[in-house]
């Protein structure tokens, strides 16, 4: 499946139906009257977030959406039924905008959500509604409200408790493929990731989601690479794991590179709590990985892990402390 995490769509609700001017046409009723029913309420279009969904994929496909418009009134005084409602599924975590694509109208953040999004029109009134003691055989009957019409912007920011980021090939993928039940593309070039990965994992009777993102380059908020646009994924994490290979010649600088990017995007994902990790230790002489550890320690001022995502043991370290990053 593609992933697109933002479209653009057209709503239309449905119109409420037409009064009836229906009469009475019966045998031996000299005096029938008016017995025109009222039209049916328009169908309403609603937005309603699913679980199972992470992606917007399907709207990018089919951009005009139409519910279905409410039924005329009848005579005998029969209301005329109402439009169905449509309902068009969105995943967690869709923010709704005006067509400016800046106003934010709704924010879907539970699954089950429902948002009506354009409400349908009222239907009109028969006759019957306009008898009276001055006016026994009104001709009289109103049509059906239009129903509402938008064009909107859908955005998909994904909803994740962790944000794993670093530069490309640093083994964000395998790290996510180790610890959850996710199946990313992993190969040992750059860039393997091109779209937002999401993982659940569990620890101690606990679950927590984690969120791959494309890797990181200098110049990414310039548009270099594959830009910065993915980093509205880690917007809603709570904390961030950054992910460096400790096989690279200057750690701190790869380090400073992905902050200065983040910094760049939204000054705001700075604040979050950050987990320094450093991986692929399996690479380097055991006896050499204390000294790079305390030497980049210091140099950042920041406590620093190391894993191997080869090792069943520095998965469950690692997994017993983003857990406790979480809850």
């Amino acid at each position: 499946m593609k992933f697109l995490d933002q479209v653009k769509i057209y709503i239309k609700a449905g119109n409420g139906g037409d009064g009836s001017p229906s009469f009475r046409r019966e045998k031996f009723i000299e005096y029938g009257g008016p017995d025109g029913g009222d039209g049916g309420k328009g169908g309403s279009v609603i937005l309603k977030s699913e679980r199972n969904l992470n992606t917007l994929i399907d709207y990018r496909y089919q951009q005009h959406h139409k519910a279905q418009r409410g039924e005329n009134g009848m005579g005998q005084n029969r209301t005329g039924k109402g439009g169905e409602n449509l309902i068009l599924k969105v995943p967690i975590g869709t923010q709704v905008f005006e067509e400016d694509n800046r106003t934010l109208i709704y924010d879907f953040t539970k699954s089950g959500e429902e948002f009506v999004a354009a409400n349908g029109g009222k239907g009109g009134l028969g006759n019957t509604r306009f008898k009276s003691s001055t006016n026994r055989a009104p001709r009289k009957f109103t049509k059906g409200d239009a129903g509402e019409e938008f064009t909107i912007y859908l955005q998909l920011k994904t909803i994740a408790d962790i944000g794993i980021i670093g530069l490309p090939n640093a083994g964000k993928s395998s790290l996510l493929a180790a610890i959850t039940n996710a199946n990313p593309k992993i190969a040992n070039y750059q860039f393997t990731t091109l779209n937002p990965n999401l993982g659940v994992s569990s620890y101690d009777n606990k679950e927590m989601t984690l969120a791959d993102i494309p890797g990181l380059i200098e110049g990414a908020h310039k548009g270099t690479g594959l830009g910065v646009q993915f980093l509205k994924h880690i917007e809603r994490c709570k904390t961030l794991l950054h992910l460096i290979d400790i096989t690279v010649s200057n750690l701190e600088k790869s380090y400073n590179q992905v902050k200065n990017e983040l910094k760049n995007y939204s000054p705001d994902l700075l604040k979050k709590k950050e987990l320094i990790v450093l991986n692929k230790v399996d690479l380097i002489d055991r006896e050499h990985v204390s000294d790079i550890v305390n030497q980049f320690s210091k140099k950042i001022k920041r406590e620093v892990f190391v894993i191997s995502t080869l090792e069943k043991k520095s998965i469950s370290k690692i997994k017993a402390k983003l857990i406790s990053y979480v809850y």
